[in-house]
């Protein structure tokens, strides 16, 4: 399949989901949106009735494109207490070992992204945990996943907690110290609009620090109000930060896929109508992010630290004003 010259944009399939629905009948909902080309599928819980090969064909069929694949060990309850830093080591092989047969399977669909979200590996309590261990376990579980397959990027995708009150990668600062000692040459991260906000970070600034000290492999593209993973329309709340994001990412060179990780589900939402809403918005952000980048004004407000200045201009691209 020949992927389009232009930013592609994929979604939460799971948004698509109505009772009983298969994971044929989520991607052949969203490759009803116009502009949705790609898509990412959670390993292994979309594979239970498909192989990798059939859901390869189920993609291409509905003019979509494997993003990559994103592990789910949540929905295990044997991993409660961690998957990568459980402290059973029978569980805590078995969690890397179900990474790598998602591994093989992303393999076999053509892919390149392996999307890990550990937030089940953590504490709720002071004294529950060997924090060392935590770490050191975390640290080689990485390095063994992305070593099972040199070719495949292993994206590290932070949140600050949840499940867990305190997860081993809440933040940047931290995922990248994490990466640094992992020191293999296909990891990097995956920048959720939502876990940064969370994490207290302005968006743009944590891209900066992961496009300096690692790589930018997934951006998942969200709002919410800072308290929780709202999932809400991206630039619904915070649109100036959006195309700050925009413009850090630009800079960054990224070119890969916008995954919109947004829940219109939670609220009772017209997916295909909320998709479309992201795709205008980022469209729409993006493109003024562009259109700023070259504004000498706000190029000069900025090296002078004038935030008057530059929201002035910022604000008069966005509103007109």
């Amino acid at each position: 399949m020949t992927l389009p010259n232009r930013p592609r944009y994929a979604t939460r399939l799971n948004a698509f989901k109505k009772k009983g629905d298969t994971v044929a009948q989520m991607i052949a909902a969203a490759g009803k949106v116009g502009g949705l080309d790609a898509a990412d599928l959670n390993f292994p819980d979309h594979f239970d009735h498909q192989t990798p090969a059939e859901l390869g064909h189920i993609l291409a069929d509905n003019g979509m494109a494997l993003n990559g694949l994103a592990m789910r060990y949540y929905t295990d309850p044997g991993f409660r207490l961690g998957a990568f830093s459980h402290p059973d080591p029978t569980t805590r092989r078995a969690a890397i070992d179900l990474t790598k047969r998602g591994i093989d399977a992303l393999a076999e669909m053509g892919g390149r992204l392996m999307t890990l979200w550990l937030g089940q590996d953590g504490f709720d309590y002071s004294f529950q945990a060997d924090y060392a261990r935590q770490w050191d376990d975390s640290i080689s579980a990485i390095a063994e996943v992305a070593d099972h397959n040199p070719t495949i990027d292993i994206a590290v995708e932070y949140k600050p907690n949840e499940p867990r009150a305190h997860v081993v990668m809440p933040d940047m600062t931290t995922t990248l110290l994490a990466l640094a000692e992992v020191a293999r040459p296909n990891t990097g991260v995956t920048l959720d609009f939502c876990h940064m906000l969370f994490a207290g970070e302005m968006p743009a600034r944590a891209a900066m620090l992961a496009a300096r000290h690692s790589r930018i492999l997934g951006v998942h593209l969200n709002d919410g109000y800072g308290k929780r993973d709202d999932g809400l329309i991206a630039g619904s709340v915070h649109p100036v930060q959006t195309v700050e994001l925009f413009m850090a990412l630009d800079r960054a060179g990224y070119d890969g896929v916008i995954y919109f990780d947004t829940f219109p589900d939670h609220g009772g939402t017209d997916p295909v109508g909320e998709a479309r809403a992201n795709i205008a918005v980022a469209d729409r952000l993006r493109a003024l992010a562009r259109t700023l980048a070259d504004n000498a004004e706000l190029a000069a407000a900025q090296a002078r630290q004038d935030a008057a200045a530059a929201t002035r201009i910022v604000l008069a691209a966005l509103y007109g004003a």
